[in-house]
């Protein structure tokens, strides 16, 4: 049928016209290009509706109309049979019940398979896609009847609108008496490039085309019953078994009356040990009024080729671990090759790509969705990542490759490779772990925490998650009474009961030195956070037992929540730090939740940030000079850069006021760079003017050891200004020498290369870590002017500065005292043996010119 024909015809509604109906058919009779058998049943079909009513085109009315349309669907001399749109029989005319041997009730309502059984499952595919186009569908098919015989039949179906609903219209006509035809279909037998092969119910071979002779290297004359017969050849699957003669295509076509479709199979000759693969389609058939089959046609074609490239890319695929798929969005159905199915664990290949989303894990699961999407959506290509678990619950990771096609929009697939990179992956994890790890504790460090806490925000920024901000009380007395050694200890066990409490429900790091980060989400939970901090504080409730003493260590608790008290990782940790502040002040052992009256602080701080971080651009920093002097004498023997900030908006700003802002925020690797090279530079100019001034003392916070560029920093700033490593020396805490152990180490010995002097600043005020000082190469300490403001009077502060003394002495270490303001102080400095020292006695920071002048002075003196 031509995409000209009727819409409506031949089965209109019980409430159509006579008129409408007769119109529909002469439209499609109208059609020059009709098909003359369809012509025919379409004719007779207007004639009735004529006869019964008179052809006058007036309505008909009521139980007339139904009796009208009766007499003309059955006045067809074909089988006739309306389809619904999933093929299940809705009508059929008198000639079609009488031809299938069936009454009219045993037909409707059924599937068309009660018809036609040797249909496959999905046969309305290729008659949809052709009725669609306009166009009319043709086939010859065997139908069955009630009493089992078989007859064969061509039918011409077409589609039409019934009441809104898509309907089929199919009209068979029994080709049992066809000589013709027959004829004509060998002719095209001979004619197409697939061998044909025809055998009896007993698998003889009555007839094979040339196609056949040639691709089983037969020449004309020779009998290819008796070369098969001969022996000479071996069947076998797929997998390399010999197949008995039950499992044939043929066998199985014939015994079951069904189609076997596209079965591979070898073809072993043993004399010339050569292997032909074919793709062998085995097709029953019926006799006239017969119920079983009594041929079988075998449609082959040559594989070999093709199954040799597929064995190779199979084995390529297998040895590389790559996978091939496919994803036809469309109809949602998804080809996995088999290493593909065998990467993601599974015996059996997934089908639909819900499925392998979920194999993955949630976030990766979003991930490619989003990408399978956007890779829909703009035709672009996507290269992702994913984890998932397996069945044997056993992780992998694949990368997933796509490139989508540019076909219609409800058509469109995708396809790509799977490659298994579970083995990178593991060992990346090794060293992402290694990096990522606090080594005391186990849990995540600085870093790593606020990468993930980043990462997360980004990536769900509507979803809301709290950051618990811990710091230890009272952490410092064990440190400063037990040493370093135990203060660990203490760090370790606290991380246990941290994680006890928190269990599987959030992340948690060792933030630095004793104080943590947890890390949760709030998802259909918003008190989450508070019980979290709730559960921790009762499992500090236990005393801690290190070295043999007891010792009640509490914790200090802020809690902070996106978005409302922060929108980056950032901002929330800082949130949370000023909240936990604001418990340590409420009197500690409790948790405080970032409030409006705390945010107002934060303002300020981020005022602070924000000034901060254009400081250095602005030239808003500078440097004052305190002067180490000999204690003996008063001569100046080195001084110490101090940083003072003024800015416009601020005014003039204390370093106790910004320094340790600019240490949470990373800002002072940057400023620390600045004052390396103002104080080298100023170094330089002062002994261009002739002052002889042994060192200046730069202070250098903890941050810019914990990456790699403070030796290169170093060097860079000597070697700009011409001064040798021994003109500089480094203060630092001691919260230095517990951050990152390994790095401290490395980083140490290249500037000990350099020839630069290494000290520890306040020192006794921190951990007191003895054991560094014996293995770093430590030239010298800084007593706390915490100590000596209470000598000579105050017993404590003597013993302090006593010991420390000692310790410099037994490790050779130089000590220089700082903060001496009174005569008193200095005597005693002297008579402990302290031989450097600084102070207001002496002078306070001066500016440059002011510090060359106060050498000069002292010079002349």
């Amino acid at each position: 049928m031509k995409p000209d024909a009727p819409a409506d015809a031949p089965l209109p509604p019980a409430q159509a016209s006579v008129s409408d109906t007769l119109a529909a058919l002469e439209r499609a009779l109208a059609d020059p290009a009709l098909d003359p058998g369809l012509r025919r049943v379409l004719n007779d079909a207007a004639e009735a509706l004529r006869r019964g009513g008179n052809g006058s085109g007036h309505e008909a009315a009521g139980p007339d109309h139904a009796c009208l349309y009766r007499a003309a669907f059955d006045a067809i001399p074909d089988l006739v049979t309306v389809l619904d749109e999933e093929g299940t029989v809705v009508e059929i005319n008198r000639h079609g019940t009488q031809e299938h041997r069936r009454i009219r009730d045993e037909i409707l309502g059924q599937p068309i398979h009660i018809l036609n059984p040797e249909l496959p499952r999905d046969h309305l595919i290729p008659v949809w896609e052709t009725l669609n186009r306009g166009q009319s569908y043709i086939i010859e098919v065997t139908n069955k009847r009630g009493d089992g015989t078989r007859f064969p039949v061509e039918v011409h179906s077409a589609g039409f609108l019934h009441q809104g609903q898509r309907r089929i219209i199919a009209i068979a006509r029994d080709l049992s008496n066809r000589q013709e035809a027959e004829l004509r279909f060998r002719e095209l037998v001979e004619l197409i490039d697939r061998g044909v092969i025809v055998q009896d119910d007993n698998l003889r071979i009555v007839y094979a085309n040339s196609a056949a002779m040639r691709l089983l290297s037969l020449h004309s004359g020779e009998s290819i019953a008796d070369e098969l017969r001969s022996g000479q050849w071996m069947v076998i699957d797929e997998r390399g078994h010999e197949l008995s003669r039950d499992q044939y295509p043929s066998t199985v076509a014939l015994s079951t009356g069904r189609i076997v479709e596209s079965t591979v199979l070898g073809l072993y000759h043993r004399d010339r040990r050569e292997l032909i693969w074919l793709s062998v389609t085995a097709v029953p058939r019926f006799p006239a009024g017969g119920d079983r089959p009594h041929q079988v046609f075998a449609l082959f074609s040559n594989v070999t080729a093709l199954k040799r490239d597929s064995a190779l890319f199979d084995r390529a695929q297998a040895l590389a671990h790559i996978g091939g798929w496919e994803w036809d969005s469309g109809r949602d159905r998804l080809y996995l090759t088999d290493e593909a199915t065998h990467i993601l664990g599974y015996d059996t290949p997934l089908v639909s790509i819900e499925e392998l989303l979920n194999c993955l894990r949630p976030l990766d699961r979003h991930r490619l969705r989003n990408g399978l999407e956007r890779s829909l959506g703009n035709g672009r290509g996507l290269d992702l990542e994913v984890q998932g678990l397996r069945p044997d619950g056993s992780s992998f990771w694949v990368r997933v490759i796509g490139d989508a096609g540019t076909g219609e929009p409800i058509g469109q697939v995708i396809t790509g490779t799977l490659q298994d990179i579970t083995e990178r992956k593991l060992e990346e994890e090794h060293l992402r772990v290694q990096a990522r790890s606090d080594p005391l504790t186990g849990l995540l460090n600085r870093d790593a925490v606020q990468a993930e806490l980043e990462q997360r925000l980004d990536t769900f920024p509507q979803s809301p998650i709290a950051v618990l901000y811990i710091d230890l009380d009272r952490f410092k007395v064990v440190n400063d009474v037990l040493g370093h050694a135990a203060g660990d200890r203490l760090l370790a066990s606290a991380a246990r009961r941290i994680r006890q409490a928190v269990g599987e429900r959030a992340q948690i790091a060792r933030f630095g030195g004793d104080e943590f980060l947890v890390v949760c989400s709030l998802d259909g939970e918003p008190q989450r956070a508070e019980r979290i901090a709730d559960s921790i504080l009762e499992t500090f409730g236990d005393s801690f037992r290190v070295d043999g003493e007891e010792f009640s260590i509490t914790a200090s608790i802020g809690i902070a929540q996106s978005p409302l008290d922060g929108r980056t990782a950032q901002q929330l940790i800082q949130s949370a730090d000023v909240a936990m502040y604001d418990s340590k002040r409420r009197g500690r052992n409790s948790w405080q939740a970032f409030t409006p009256e705390l945010a107002e602080q934060q303002l300020h701080r981020l005022q602070l940030e924000t000034h901060l971080r254009r400081a250095v651009h602005n030239d808003e920093l500078h440097l004052v000079y305190q002067p180490q002097v000999d204690l003996s004498d008063g001569s100046v023997i080195a001084v110490e850069a101090l940083i003072r900030w003024r800015n416009r908006s601020l005014g003039e700003m204390r370093p106790d006021r910004f320094i340790g802002h600019a240490e949470t925020t990373g800002d002072i690797v940057g400023i620390g760079g600045w004052v390396l090279h103002e104080a080298c530079r100023q170094l330089r100019e002062w002994r261009d003017q002739g002052l002889r001034i042994e060192r200046v003392a730069v202070n250098v916070s903890y941050r810019q050891f914990l990456g790699d560029d403070l030796a290169n920093s170093v060097t860079e700033a000597l070697s700009e200004y011409g001064l040798s490593g021994s003109a500089l020396e480094l203060e630092f805490t001691e919260r230095v020498l517990i951050e990152d152990a390994p790095d401290t180490v490395r980083t140490f010995a290249r500037l000990r290369e350099l020839g630069v002097s290494l000290s520890i600043d306040d020192f006794g005020e921190g951990y007191s870590a003895l054991n560094y000082l014996r293995r770093l190469p430590i030239h010298g300490l800084k007593l706390s002017q915490l100590f000596v403001q209470g000598v000579p009077d105050n017993q404590s502060d003597v013993a302090v500065c006593q010991a420390v003394t000692g310790i410099a002495r037994s490790l050779g270490l130089g000590l220089v005292a700082e903060g001496i303001e009174t005569e008193r102080q200095r005597a005693f400095l002297r008579e402990l043996g302290v031989a450097i020292g600084q102070g207001f006695l002496f002078a306070p920071g001066l500016a440059p010119n002011d510090l060359r002048d106060y050498c000069l002075g002292r010079m002349r003196g």
